[in-house]
């Protein structure tokens, strides 16, 4: 009997470490959708330490120097604002591109943290690499490491696992391609992407072994349109046949599968009026005829009116979320029902919705072919207009007070420089926030007319993502201004990526409104009876109170001593001029700019839901309970049936 024949041995190998082999495999990757190609990895943001320096650090000079481009290396200043940057580049990249992220083991990985809960909120990609402790144990306890009694193989990293739509950790270079491949699924997968964290042992990250080539051959990841199901698509198309009074909720979904223009010739034919999302405004520009602008707790007041009357609201690419719903008030029709389009079945099914899991650029085309012949009533229409014109006369009268100026000591209202901000950028300009009240200002009354041209950050609302995420988006569209609008106290988290723009020649306009302290959760104390308590930023005064003077901060001084352009304006006339100079210059401009923080937007005549003490011994507190407690009684549990048995 002959001795069975083996395959030859391998010879199509190439030997590098493992730090070189990622690089390597990262920038031959690919992403496509609608035959439209593009390399699925802009670069690689990183801060090196001990953990990184000689593995991924060494990989990526060694790139820059034999293959200039391939994977390009941006140095930041902040581990969290890096992930941020990568994540507002995949935004504005409609998901098809981002960043990856490298950092040194310890304090430098766990700085992602918060970054990574933003992006898988958000379902937004980016590919953290976290350095970790030594696989072989051969130096220990390692400056850095955690040590558990209980457990011998956890490290601080295992804290991306719930913050992570993928997570593993690579002990040895044999489980790197698997690894690798899975990465890549999840990266380039509309309904489970998010943040993606491959952590390396710093020992591995330096180990050669013998890599196939083909690893490192181009890969195109095709980005898929799930097509709706006939069956699902006719119970959707029955009961808006049915409705008499519905609502369109556009969400982030349709803004990522390029939706706008198929969600206008829906709104064109059949005259359902449009509410929109924090991640959905610019889905439909703001003076579109079926247009009501932002819906729920920062929403207008015509979204809000004809959401409570809505007998059937039609989600396209929206999760829902807490303030979507005004905390499930929003919605006040004891009968109303749901029809769900959505790429990710958790949201398809949520508030017991028809539930059409599909693409929603293509669903919307298909919804109006099969509507053909439908519309929502004349005097729904009529309401919709009539709403929409009388929160327009609101927020013209909030950007042009009758008394410019009318703030305490004659400083602006954060609502006029929202204004002019507004009115100085050109259509196609992006203004970027995420935190504090102005997010909330922003929903209601920016005048969007691009479908890029919001980017709010509200999934998590993350203080400190303004600056680098205003970054991540001029990388992504160099053609376009970015007016990244922030407080003092969101300023205070993260001003350092100021450097980053520095450095890489990236300009933004910030507008930094300085109003000395949080006003949005200032207001909110205020509201649930708290007294604007801790929200102030006051010295320390004799009764051990903070309570004293005006703190002596200069934050104009700051961001000039960080190498940007600094303006300061006191009046409108003057914010005008300082923004219209910030938009002509090619440098990074910061216009500083006082507020009173206590003159509000308009009232989007919604709620959310923060509880109020149940008892206590301050009046104020009492009055916001009762409050409270009225509006606890309106929450709906949204379980009415779709379909009519």
């Amino acid at each position: 009997m002959s001795a069975p024949s083996h395959p030859p041995a391998r010879t199509d190998t190439v030997r590098l470490t493992v730090s070189q082999a990622v690089v390597r495999f990262l920038a031959a990757q690919h992403s496509e959708r609608d035959g439209q190609r593009q390399r699925l990895f802009a670069g690689c943001l990183g801060i090196f330490g001990h953990g990184n320096v000689a593995g991924l650090g060494q990989a990526l000079l060694q790139a820059e120097l034999d293959e200039p481009g391939a994977l390009p290396y941006v140095l930041g200043r902040n581990e969290q604002a890096m992930v941020h940057t990568a994540v507002a580049y995949a935004r504005a990249k409609d998901r098809l591109q981002t960043w990856a992220v490298s950092t040194s083991v310890g304090p430098g990985s766990t700085n992602m943290l918060t970054g990574a809960a933003l992006a898988t909120i958000n379902r937004l990609p980016v590919l953290l690499l976290p350095a970790d402790t030594f696989a072989t144990r051969s130096a220990g306890s390692l400056l850095q490491e955690l040590e558990l009694p209980a457990s011998g193989d956890v490290t601080v990293n295992d804290a991306f696992r719930p913050v992570s739509r993928y997570f593993d950790r690579i002990w040895r270079p044999e489980q790197l391609p698997g690894a690798l491949l899975s990465a890549m699924r999840v990266l380039t997968d509309p309904a489970e992407t998010g943040a993606v964290t491959l952590c390396f042992p710093q020992d591995v990250q330096a180990e050669a072994f013998d890599w196939p080539v083909e690893l490192f051959a181009e890969r195109t990841w095709h980005v898929a349109r799930p097509q709706p199901e006939p069956a699902a698509l006719a119970r959707a198309v029955e009961v808006i046949r049915s409705a008499r009074r519905p609502l369109v909720v556009a969400g982030g979904g349709v803004v990522y599968s390029h939706a706008t223009e198929a969600l206008d010739a829906f709104a064109t034919a059949t005259g359902v009026p449009v509410a929109q999302t924090q991640a959905g405004k610019g889905a439909l520009a703001y003076d579109h005829p079926q247009s009501v602008g932002a819906i729920g707790s920062t929403g207008t007041t015509a979204a809000n009116a004809l959401a409570r009357d809505a007998d059937v609201v039609i989600g396209i690419g929206t999760r829902y979320q807490d303030f979507t719903t005004a905390s499930r008030t929003a919605f006040s029709d004891p009968d109303v029902r749901f029809v769900n389009v959505n790429v990710a079945s958790p949201d398809a099914v949520k508030h017991a919705g028809v539930a059409v899991q599909a693409d929603a650029r293509d669903t919307l085309t298909a919804l109006t072919r099969a509507l053909e012949g439908w519309s929502a009533d004349d005097a729904h229409q009529a309401r919709t207009a009539e709403l929409a014109a009388a929160w327009e006369a609101t927020v013209e009268a909030a950007y042009h007070p009758e008394v410019p100026s009318a703030g305490e000591g004659g400083r602006l209202t954060q609502n006029e420089v929202i204004g002019l901000v507004n009115e100085v950028s050109a259509p196609r300009d992006v203004v970027v926030c995420a935190a504090g009240s102005m997010p909330g200002d922003l929903h209601k009354m920016w005048r969007v007319r691009d479908p890029k041209g919001y980017h709010v950050e509200y999934g998590y609302s993350c203080m400190g993502y303004e600056i680098p995420g205003g970054i991540g988006i001029r990388m992504a569209a160099p053609d376009r201004d970015v007016f990244v609008m922030i407080g003092d106290g969101s300023y205070l988290m993260m001003p350092t990526e100021l450097v980053t723009a520095v450095q890489e020649g990236v300009k933004i306009v910030v507008v930094l409104v300085q109003n000395h302290g949080f006003a949005s959760i200032g207001a909110l104390s205020e509201q649930l009876g708290s007294q604007r308590f801790g929200t102030r930023y006051r010295a320390r005064a004799g009764n051990g109170r903070l309570e004293g003077g005006l703190l002596p901060v200069d934050l104009a001084a700051n961001a000039a001593s960080l190498g940007v352009d600094v303006l300061t304006a006191h009046d409108g006339p003057g914010l005008e001029a300082a923004l219209r100079k910030a938009k002509a210059s090619d440098r990074t401009t910061v216009v500083h700019v006082e507020t009173d923080p206590l003159v509000d937007a308009p009232s989007s005549e919604s709620w959310w839901d923060v509880p109020v003490s149940e008892v206590s011994t301050l009046e104020s507190t009492q009055r916001a309970r009762a409050v409270y407690e009225q509006w606890k009684a309106r929450q709906h549990p949204y379980l009415t049936p779709s379909e009519r048995s």
